[in-house]
């Protein structure tokens, strides 16, 4: 079929793109994943209701503790130190992520496969016979993984438990550490999954003009089903440019933007290496309507709680913090 060719041929320039290109620090603190088991605090969440998914529902009322946007006692993200910093700190912990988080990686895993339907993308089924005569996918469900971590929206993890990977054709990972689109990949090849099918490339989208980096523009990273972002969000230095980039680079009318991430929470303890790299203490419902509206992806806006996931053990306590997954539709 002449889409089969068409990905075929993308999925080549990809592979090329990923292989020769370097990314340039600037001013947006646009970081990977974070996953949870990081920061040292005890934030509260008294304020988000964990009982309705609130789908195409009208505004509700704001949380008691919206985040406060670049209210902060140092600096992170303003200028080349603070993406310096970003990419220092998770190219470090890049080797080591998956087996230091297991059990969080596979708790959010396990949540997001269980909202496989308020997601709302045209999944492959895992029973789907996708195959054509020639090999290729019949039908396309392309997945953008944004700030992508080692992988945790759309890849197996370690225990070969997956993510979105069996319900998509395509995966392509960017994110702003070298580090962890190294681990992406190599978990990728160790997986037997071809670069085709997924790839990462490090590429910072809030760089460059209004169509982001040079590295990303040709028409290999554009027309996506899906766009995510796990757990990255609270690292951007301006997550509504983020997010109106990334609904930029979905299909027209049907593209699916959705982003996990922390409910509004406390100051994060001064001193432990990861602070630098937050900008944000967690986002409202309203404040992340607002950003889905503003972005062209306000169709079909809901939310739906994820429950708590464990953020960091001290010795007597153990830490939680609460997610979310907040989802819509580019509209034109």
């Amino acid at each position: 079929m002449r889409i089969g060719f068409v990905v075929f041929t993308a999925a080549q320039l990809i592979h090329h793109a990923c292989a020769t290109t370097t990314t340039t620090p600037d001013k947006n603190a646009n970081a990977t994943v974070e996953i949870v088991g990081q920061l040292l605090s005890s934030p509260q969440f008294n304020d988000f209701d964990a009982t309705r998914d609130h789908s195409n529902q009208g505004p509700a009322a704001d949380m008691a503790h919206d985040d406060q946007h670049h209210q902060h006692d140092h600096h992170h993200g303003h200028g080349h130190g603070g993406t310096h910093a970003n990419q220092q700190y998770f190219d470090e912990q890049a080797s080591d992520y998956d087996r230091k988080h297991q059990k969080t990686l596979d708790q959010i895993i396990r949540e997001i496969r269980s909202r496989l339907d308020f997601l709302g993308a045209d999944w492959v089924g895992e029973d789907e016979e996708n195959e054509g005569p020639d090999g290729k996918p019949k039908r396309q469900v392309r997945l953008l993984d944004y700030a992508c971590g080692t992988g945790v929206v759309s890849r197996k993890n370690q225990k070969k438990k997956k993510a979105l990977a069996p319900y998509t054709t395509q995966c392509i990972g960017l994110d702003l550490s070298q580090g962890m689109v190294d681990a992406y990949n190599r978990a990728a090849a160790n997986q037997g999954i071809p670069p085709e099918e997924m790839r990462a490339c490090a590429a910072n989208l809030l760089e460059g003009d209004d169509d982001g980096p040079a590295s990303v523009s040709g028409p290999e990273f554009r027309d996506f089903d899906v766009a995510a972002v796990g757990l990255g969000f609270h690292h951007f230095d301006d997550p509504e440019l983020a997010a109106r980039r990334l609904v930029r680079r979905l299909r027209p009318g049907t593209g699916v933007l959705f982003i996990i991430d922390f409910a509004p929470h406390g100051a994060f303890e001064k001193g432990h290496p990861a602070t630098e790299t937050v900008m944000h203490h967690g986002f409202s419902e309203a404040r992340i309507r607002e950003v889905f509206a503003r972005a062209g992806a306000g169709k079909g806006f809901g939310i739906s709680d994820m429950g708590e996931v464990v953020f960091w053990k001290g010795e007597d306590v153990m830490h939680k913090r609460r997610l979310f997954v907040a989802r819509g539709q580019r509209e034109d």
